[in-house]
């Protein structure tokens, strides 16, 4: 006895039509749900490789300082500004060839000083090296002299290697040669300037005194 609703080909559809054997159902069902989408209305993307590169922004980068910007300028040093240093046995006869070296080297560089500036810094000199001499030539065979010339200064300076620091620059009336440190100390103030003692990291000392140049700039 054959069931209602079926036939040789397997169940039959209420319309009559016959499935084959092979279908089962649902699998019309299962055929349906992949079927290929209707086209869209909205057009299509193109892909990442087909789109144009993008327009540099001119904010991909941080701005640049322009060269040589800083907060100050820094002028130019001035043809006579520099340092010179030179060496000498601690004798008497290095005095005067100290002297005489510090006066060439200011005419030669065109340091702007005045006669009396000059003068000044010449019995400087001589006093600082004779102190050296009558009081370090003991412990310190050789001493040391520096010129150093900036754009309103001149700096002189006496090294050598005896740890004595001078307490005060007193006078020294029993020595030949010198008034002594004291007399470096009045010519510094006469002029505006400074003198002091320092150690040096050898152990000995220099001392030193800066006067000023004041010279004539032009507007």
């Amino acid at each position: 006895m054959e069931s209602e609703g079926r036939g040789p080909g397997g169940p039959r559809p209420e319309d009559g039509t016959e499935v084959p054997e092979d279908r089962r159902p649902g699998e019309q069902l299962y055929e349906k749900a992949y079927e290929a989408p209707e086209p869209s209305p909205y057009p299509a993307q193109p892909r990442p490789a087909d789109r144009a590169a993008p327009e540099p922004s001119p904010y991909d980068t941080a701005p640049q300082p322009a060269p040589y910007e800083t907060a100050g300028t820094v002028p130019e040093p001035l043809p006579y500004e520099g340092v010179w240093r030179f060496t000498a046995p601690a004798v008497d006869a290095s005095v005067p060839q100290a002297r005489h070296a510090v006066r060439d080297l200011l005419v030669r560089q065109g340091v702007p000083a005045s006669d009396e500036l000059v003068q000044g810094l010449l019995l400087i000199v001589s006093e600082l090296a004779t102190n050296a001499v009558r009081h370090a030539a003991v412990l310190s065979p050789t001493l040391a002299v520096e010129v150093a010339v900036g754009a309103e200064w001149v700096r002189v300076s006496v090294e050598d290697n005896h740890p004595y620091r001078p307490t005060a620059l007193e006078a020294d009336h029993g020595r030949t040669g010198g008034r002594g440190l004291l007399l470096v100390r009045e010519v510094a103030r006469e002029a505006g300037g400074a003198v002091d003692v320092e150690h040096t990291a050898s152990g000995g000392k220099v001392i030193w005194a800066a006067l000023p140049l004041k010279p004539a700039r032009t507007a």
